[in-house]
């Protein structure tokens, strides 16, 4: 059989196309179901191709529905509360007194925009951490020394990638040297009052100005991913099943039941009205209805409601799993919990989130604010600290204890806290400075109580 002669240059100069192996995140891609097992390939490649969607959509979803918005709300709760608070531990206790009293001092005004103080930023930087995946604050230094303000992610240019002379290189907007050490970030200029997107060169700002806060899922990841990131297309598959029940039992409420008229016979004798093709029989409370001869009643029962409360439950432990929260976190629903269900759902996500308090936020945010809070106070002669440049590491050390986790039963706790205290394996102060009080301010308060005017409390380390 002859072939066309376009036909045949065709098919010589056209190279036979390749499986392409498709990487994504599924919350990026729209769909997984049909399209086969997808691929993960070097994580700042799928970062870069889908993060900013990934985050647009979590927070989208942060916003809209209403389990992931208390999912949000329950993880930034948990990890710093009211605040994750500092204990110097410089061996003086008067010098330790002075630090805190001076940090505190800094922290009522450490926000750059005088909308909140240190904890109100916490706060708000756990938030982002959990619906962005990042988190990035600027240090600004003025003249009442540093100020904190939160840049949004996308500031960030993520379109920026390029190798550098010298082996140098920028990674969607965070630059690295030849030796891999964070050496600036590249932020797009933004006004509070910009309503749509425009844009300007990025403006080069030195990593010591900038504090990144992120939760890496791989080895050499550079920028966040939503932590929403595995329940994004559940979540949004939730939210049309429970539009579609919620539908449904609309419709059936529209009807109070059906006349089905069983030989054919009725139509003759049926005195209701008819209006819109809609039978109006006038059914009234205690009203005793004659039907004709012929005529059944067939209520309206749907039975999508009655059989689908398991699998609701079962889409919002999957939520649950997805987010890394237990159930009642997420869903509010307490229905046959107790004292020890509670203490064994809460032990395990206790503890991640103790993964996440120090081995991120601290040695990411917290420690980096304290030094140069405290190293601005002492050059500056707030703080008076004459060994300071013999031994500057006394005054940089510092202890960062996070709120104690609320009990189910306070009196329990304390009995455990009193009894690990005199046992040895803990310390008063640790407990103390877990419930947000610097041991010597409530030294001080109990002496006032007992004696009616305060005293400066002696050392209790």
């Amino acid at each position: 059989m002859a072939f066309p002669f376009g036909l045949t240059l065709q098919r010589m100069f056209t190279r036979p196309a390749k499986a392409v192996a498709v990487r994504r995140f599924d919350a990026k891609a729209g769909g997984r179901r049909g399209f086969g097992m997808g691929t993960f390939h070097h994580i700042n490649s799928e970062v870069a191709g889908a993060g900013a969607t990934v985050r647009a959509r979590a927070r989208y979803l942060a916003a809209n529905n209403p389990w992931l918005s208390q999912a949000v709300a329950n993880w930034a709760g948990a990890l710093v509360g009211a605040g994750i608070v500092p204990t110097p531990k410089h061996p003086d206790a008067a010098t330790r007194k002075s630090l805190t009293e001076a940090f505190n001092r800094w922290a009522e005004e450490a926000d750059a925009d005088g909308r909140t103080d240190l904890w109100g930023l916490q706060a708000e930087i756990t938030r982002g951490l959990v619906i962005d995946g990042e988190a990035f604050v600027q240090v600004i230094m003025t003249g009442d020394g540093p100020r904190l303000r939160i840049i949004p992610p996308e500031l960030v240019d993520e379109s920026l990638t390029r190798e550098l002379p010298g082996g140098g290189v920028i990674v969607q907007g965070v630059e690295f040297d030849g030796e891999g050490r964070r050496v600036a970030y590249h932020i797009l200029p933004a006004r509070p009052y910009d309503q749509f997107a425009t844009y300007a060169p990025p403006v080069r700002i030195t990593a010591d100005q900038i504090l990144h806060v992120l939760k890496p899922i791989a080895a050499g990841q550079v920028r966040g991913v939503s932590w929403l990131a595995p329940v994004i297309l559940p979540a949004s598959e939730f939210d049309q099943l429970c539009d579609a029940l919620l539908l449904g039992v609309k419709i059936a409420a529209m009807h109070a039941g059906f006349l089905v008229d069983q030989n054919g016979t009725a139509g003759d004798t049926y005195t209701g009205e008819e209006s819109g093709g809609i039978l109006e029989t006038g059914l009234e409370p205690g009203t005793l209805k004659r039907l004709p001869t012929g005529i059944d009643v067939k209520f309206n029962t749907p039975s999508q409601t009655q059989e689908v409360a398991a699998f609701l439950r079962l889409n919002l432990q999957q939520l649950a799993a997805g987010l890394g929260l237990p159930e009642h976190l997420l869903s509010g629903d307490l229905t046959g919990a107790n004292y020890s269900s509670l203490r064994a759902g809460l032990l395990p996500f206790r503890q991640r989130v103790e993964q996440i308090q120090y081995g991120i936020l601290v040695p990411q945010l917290l420690r980096p604010i304290w030094r140069q809070v405290i190293t601005w106070t002492l050059l500056s002669g707030d703080l008076d600290g004459p060994d300071f440049e013999a031994n500057p590491r006394d005054y940089m050390a510092c202890e960062w204890l996070p709120p104690a986790f609320m009990q189910v039963d306070p009196a329990k706790q304390v009995q455990a806290d009193v009894a690990e205290m005199e046992a040895g394996l803990t310390s008063r102060r640790k407990l103390v400075a877990a419930r947000g009080w610097a041991l010597e301010d409530l030294d001080a308060e109990i002496e006032a109580d007992a004696f009616g005017k305060p005293k400066e409390s002696p050392d209790a380390a």
